[in-house]
């Protein structure tokens, strides 16, 4: 009997092939695809980024944000919708109006809604380099003590961005107008000028979170340094104020101009008392009734000269004196009047021979500081009621904090 053979069917074995071949891919598939992102990932040109949720971004999220992943190519899944994620407390206050009815906020226990967010206003605007009366209401409602705090603020934060960027809109075309009255003054930008509307309540009884006007101040150094200052402030109420000089400056300064004061007065009385400044600033002279109030009218004098000084000296009314400030108000249709600006640059350029003439004093070495009651003792017999203490609170307030 013939041994039987077994003959290979060609198209058998090719069959077998291509179906080794259909499998190796899908075998090694993820292998494939591995090795494919790790090519595109040399290349930083070619890189994919991660995409996010945008709920994965809020500014109080934990930092996890989860990333969505390519799709690998094996079956697409039905996308997931994602649960609505809570608003955070934050992204609550500054909702506009609309939005805030109440109706989809979630509350935990305890919470209620406080308020709505008022819209910035897009009515009564005005042109750069003028103040509006919706800048003068809301000005008006801080000097409500039920309105002067930080949750009435936060809901009202679109008004004030309104009125802050009016403020520096103004104080820029200003700066441009004493630069020319007073070529001593740089032009600065208005950041290096203007005040925060933030009390500094550290030291102060009144915890009064903000000011209830805006602010700026002007000298050879913007708004600090030792130099005598201009100082521009809106506050409605008739209380808009420009102000000239310098408030309680330090002992070092206040030795000079006293050392110099005692050397020759003349000519800082020649200029306090021309007419054009008398006109605006008024007379420089001691209360008529004999209260404590130095010759500029503010109540930081002296009670006792200076050590060092005779108590009959001619210029112990100057002398006395810790600050040299003379202050002009406006009433409130004066500031809404379009020409306030060159209102006050007109006033700026009476009272800058005062200005000059006090950095003179300031900067001229005043001799022996000693001599003219630069020492701890002064302060001591001077502030026995504690004044100081409260028109510096005060100088705060106006805006000599940063």
């Amino acid at each position: 009997m013939p041994s039987a053979t077994r003959t290979r069917n060609p198209r058998s074995a090719s069959t077998k092939e291509r179906v080794k071949k259909r499998r190796a891919p899908s075998e090694s598939s993820e292998h494939s695809e591995f090795e494919e992102d790790e090519a595109v990932s040399v290349k930083p040109e070619t890189k994919k980024r991660k995409q996010y949720d945008s709920d994965d971004l809020d500014e109080d999220s934990d930092g996890d944000a989860t990333a969505k992943k390519p799709s690998t190519g094996k079956g697409k899944r039905k996308a997931k919708a994602s649960p609505t994620k809570k608003r955070s407390p934050r992204k609550k206050q500054k909702a506009s109006e609309d939005e805030f009815d109440g109706s989809d906020v979630e509350l935990k226990e305890g919470q209620e809604i406080v308020g709505t967010v008022v819209k910035a206003p897009t009515t009564g605007l005005v042109p750069p380099g003028r103040i509006s009366q919706n800048t003068m209401d809301f000005l008006n409602h801080l000097k409500d003590p039920a309105c002067n705090d930080r949750e009435w603020f936060r809901l009202h934060e679109p008004v004030y961005r309104v009125a802050e960027k009016e403020w520096k809109d103004f104080v820029e075309t200003f700066t441009d107008d004493l630069s020319e009255v007073d070529p001593q003054i740089p032009p600065l930008p208005p950041k290096d000028v203007i005040h925060r509307i933030y009390r500094d309540v550290r030291f102060s009884n009144d915890k009064t979170p903000y000011k209830k006007g805006l602010s700026a101040s002007f000298s050879r150094s913007g708004r600090k340094g030792i130099f005598a200052h201009y100082h521009i402030a809106v506050k409605p109420g008739n209380e808009s104020i420009i102000a000239a000089g310098l408030w309680c400056p330090g002992r070092a300064e206040l030795a000079n101009i006293r050392a110099n004061l005692q050397r020759n007065s003349k000519p800082f009385r020649r200029v306090i008392s021309s007419p054009e400044f008398v006109k605006f600033f008024g007379k420089a002279q001691p209360h008529p009734k004999g209260e404590r109030q130095n010759i500029f009218g503010f109540e930081d004098e002296l009670k006792v000269a200076p050590k060092g000084v005779p108590k009959d000296h001619k210029d112990i009314d100057l002398l006395k004196c810790r600050s040299f400030a003379v202050v002009h108000l406006f009433t409130d249709k004066e500031v809404l009047d379009p020409n306030f600006r060159q209102t006050l640059a007109s006033v700026a350029r009476v009272v800058q021979p005062f200005i000059h003439i006090l950095n003179d004093l300031v900067t001229i070495g005043g001799g022996n500081a000693t001599a003219v009651g630069s020492n701890d003792d002064e302060d001591d017999d001077g502030d026995e009621d504690g004044d100081e203490d409260e028109n510096g609170e005060e100088n705060g307030d106006d805006g000599e904090d940063d």
